[in-house]
């Protein structure tokens, strides 16, 4: 049995037995779902069941009569003067106190000020959120500086590429876009004795002509006033963001043209207070997951976790030594990694070894827990570690060499080559293991 906060009840669905509205306390049950499924008061106290629903599971009492933040404000009330904040304006207390019919003027303006504004719990989180050096709100926008006078390389170096052969002496590019529009004017030459129709095609190839240039001139204003000639400034301001809202500001930027730089940069400023909000929030739920209530403990909660993830990693590394106990080689790399993570330093990863006659080798396949390795007798379970082939795969080609051979009466080297498609040397490997063991014959 437990107590959780309820909403709205009309935005539930009616109780399961009497179909009437539900007014807290009401009987959620612990059992039934993924639906959920409740009663009123009455129809609990009469054991009502219902298809699976039996009166003997474990239920839960819903009611938001409880003190969340301070004795003597319930969790309804709590949500009662946020909605009343919300309908009235903030600072309008004589009207909230009027919402709110159970508390005075002067109560509502402590009990707010107290818990929702001079709070540590959200001044030390949500209020304290990482901003980054260019998220700066003003009057409700974010201000946006145009580029700086952009640099003026010489001709065809690399940050003269990288500009797109942008020339700021002259504010154009030295590669226009559309750049031979100019090709279907040079050899127009309006006469007098032009006929009507002649001279209306000229007309309209002016006019083209006019419209490209118009899209021209569209896009180098998008281009200056995104700030996108210098592009290096560009690349580092968008690495400020975390990945998440990186990925996002690639996807978004083809729709920059369709707004201003100012609507542009709020929306991705919105996105990434919100994926900070949402990764806060995230955290402050694992918190309250664990039964952490404080954030003295929640600090020794992420002590101990990061001890716990290493612990984790360091036993880990007891399987990779297992798995290539037979490797003295890969034994050694193991050692140097296990000294590099007790020194706190970042181990480097190796899978690819170099053997003594200057070949590259990897070290042996790991087959637990593939798919079809419980159909491999030792012999072949040992092919597949060596030849660093899935279980799956294997079984698919060995029955195609079979039916091969059987059907031709034996099987060559270059047969069976011609029907699997893969390295020449496993090929190899796999025909002459199926030889030894008498599943086909050569031809």
């Amino acid at each position: 049995m437990m107590f959780l906060i309820a909403d709205d009840p009309f935005d539930k669905p009616p109780c399961r037995g009497c179909s009437s509205y539900l007014t807290e306390p009401y009987i959620k049950c612990a059992e039934c779902g993924p639906s959920p499924f409740l009663l009123c008061l009455q129809c609990f106290t009469r054991g009502f069941e219902y298809k699976k629903h039996q009166s003997d599971h474990k239920y839960e009492i819903m009611t938001s009569d409880f003190p969340v933040l301070e004795p003597g404000w319930t969790a309804q009330e709590e949500m009662a003067l946020l909605e009343a904040v919300m309908d009235c304006g903030f600072g309008n207390w004589q009207d909230v106190a009027y919402q709110m019919r159970t508390k005075t003027k002067e109560e509502c303006e402590s009990h707010y000020m107290k818990n929702f504004i001079h709070n540590p719990l959200f001044s030390s989180t949500l209020l304290s959120l990482r901003k980054t050096k260019d998220s700066r709100f003003a009057d409700g926008a974010i201000p946006f500086k145009p580029s700086d006078d952009p640099p003026r390389p010489n001709f065809d170096s690399v940050l003269s590429r990288d500009m797109a052969g942008y020339m700021p002496a002259r504010a154009d590019f030295m590669e226009e876009f559309d750049n031979y529009a100019e090709w279907d004017l040079k050899d127009i030459d309006f006469v007098d004795d032009d006929s009507d129709v002649l001279h209306s095609l000229k007309l309209a190839v002016v006019d083209i002509y006019h419209s490209r240039l118009k899209e021209r001139q569209r896009r180098k204003k998008i281009i200056r006033d995104h700030g996108l000639i210098n592009l290096r400034k560009f690349q580092m301001l968008e690495r400020c963001y975390p990945k998440e809202v990186q990925e996002l500001y690639d996807v978004m930027r083809r729709f920059a043209r369709v707004v201003g730089p100012t609507e542009h940069d709020k929306f991705i400023e919105g996105h990434a207070l919100e994926f900070e909000l949402r990764r806060e929030i995230r955290r402050l739920q694992e918190y309250r997951k664990a039964g952490i209530k404080s954030f003295c403990s929640a600090k020794v909660y992420e002590r101990v976790k990061r001890m716990r993830e290493d612990e984790r990693r360091k036993r880990t590394m007891l399987n990779d030594v297992l798995q290539y106990i037979q490797d003295g080689r890969a034994c050694q790399q193991w050692l140097s990694k296990q000294a590099a993570i007790d020194a706190g330093v970042t181990p480097a990863v190796t899978t690819i070894t170099v053997s003594a006659t200057g070949r590259r080798s990897a070290p042996p396949l790991n087959l637990t827990g593939l798919p079809g390795t419980e159909k491999l007798n030792e012999r072949e379970k040992e092919l597949c570690q060596v030849v660093r082939l899935v279980p799956g795969a294997y079984l698919e080609y060995k029955q195609a060499l079979l039916n091969e051979c059987r059907r031709q009466g034996g099987l060559r080297l270059a047969q069976a080559r011609a029907l699997i498609k893969i390295d020449v040397n496993k090929t190899r490997k796999i025909y002459d293991f199926l030889i030894k063991e008498g599943y086909i014959t050569k031809a």
